[in-house]
């Protein structure tokens, strides 16, 4: 819950692309930068956050980064002048950062290997139902009642969550680390699956936030639909996207690897959108839209487990951290790198390249036999 909240909120700048873009006659481009604040906020400081995780606990971490997130929030609903929502989303990104690793943590923290994938697959869940609320509310929530509204419905969202973290979130034990090892090793030295798994995540969010940021205003502009149409079946692909972030987790639990799913993933990712951009005119298009809005997301809890894994207790933090960092520069960089491509070349090959995106994942991702040996020896 405390997730899926503190999500609409962080995303909620996103789906208001189509407000600002049809109600209040910005290009696409514009839109789309003026949104991706949130996201460069959050790129910059998830590291700290990861760090702040790793020293102050889970609770301390979330409590202080939701009432940041949604005090700026609430600020951003007092003006439109678009220095001022600029400067407020940045922030709002600053503050919901926090989540990203410290709940990520409470999973690694709390459950065993053997049930893990499938316990961070059910918290990846968070991410897509909390964008289906951003995507059903925030463009009617903007049409019907302005953009104040549509600001400060999420924020009160994320206030709601600041207190079920201080009435329910326990830290989980650090366990003490053997006399021979150092607590603080980083895990960088001697492991480059770390960088790697970084890198193709990055590629792999790309067209994630393509779908997110202009599904709304794809089927408002070229198909004709309706906002609380459009909103409908972009939420209603988020919560499919959800189940499809389960299956992926407790794939990874019996199989034993976090990698060999997540290689799979980005295959199946590049096809879906290379099918969206051909198909992009024709009748089956939605339906491919769909497919692709469920299986762009299923890597990210496979991602984010095997990092955890391969960061250990200490640096769970960080490399969950540093993991978000990767994601969200590439994901800043989506709005206005796609809505200027779509302005210019249309929908079709926007999609399409974004196809090329996962297939350069497949390179990066590690063989799996590493990851199938670590989830093993932590089962005992």
């Amino acid at each position: 819950m405390v997730q899926t909240l503190g999500t609409w909120l962080a995303n909620a700048p996103l789906f208001l692309v189509a407000h600002l873009h049809l109600a209040h006659g910005m290009s696409l481009a514009r839109a789309g930068s003026l949104a991706s604040t949130a996201l460069l906020g959050a790129m910059l400081t998830l590291v700290a956050w990861g760090a702040m995780v790793d020293r102050i606990g889970e609770r301390r971490a979330l409590t202080a980064g939701l009432l940041i997130g949604a005090a700026a929030g609430l600020a951003s609903s007092v003006s439109e002048q678009t220095a001022w929502l600029a400067a407020t989303w940045f922030l709002v990104g600053v503050g919901t950062a926090s989540l990203n690793s410290a709940s990520g943590r409470l999973i690694v923290g709390w459950f065993p290997a053997a049930r893990r994938g499938t316990a961070m697959g059910i918290r990846q869940t968070a991410l897509p139902l909390g964008i289906g609320l951003a995507a059903f509310a925030e463009p009617v929530l903007a049409d019907v009642h302005g953009l104040a509204v549509a600001l400060i419905v999420p924020s009160g969202a994320a206030l709601a969550a600041c207190l079920v973290v201080l009435l329910v979130i326990v830290d989980p034990p650090r366990p003490a680390a053997a006399p021979s090892a150092s607590a603080d090793a980083n895990p960088y030295r001697n492991d480059r699956r770390l960088v790697r798994i970084h890198l193709a995540s990055a590629l792999l969010v790309v067209p994630q936030v393509t779908i997110w940021t202009f599904i709304v205003v794809w089927l408002i502009d070229s198909r004709g639909w309706s906002t609380a149409a459009a909103g409908g079946l972009a939420a209603a692909t988020q919560v499919l996207g959800a189940a499809g972030r389960i299956g992926a987790g407790w794939w990874s639990d019996r199989v034993g690897s976090r990698l060999r799913p997540m290689r799979i993933v980005a295959i199946a990712a590049a096809l879906t959108m290379l099918l969206l951009g051909v198909t992009e005119s024709t009748s089956i298009a939605i339906a491919v839209m769909v497919i692709a809005s469920v299986v762009t997301v299923a890597d990210n809890g496979l991602a984010f487990t095997a990092v955890a894994e391969l960061g250990g207790p200490s640096w769970a933090g960080r490399t969950m951290g540093i993991q978000n960092t990767g994601q969200y520069l590439a994901a800043a960089s989506v709005p206005p790198v796609m809505g200027a491509l779509i302005a210019d070349r249309g929908y079709a090959l926007a999609f399409a390249c974004a196809a090329a995106l996962p297939a350069l994942a497949l390179i990066l991702i590690p063989r799996p036999d590493g990851a199938r040996h670590q989830t093993r020896r932590d089962r005992g």
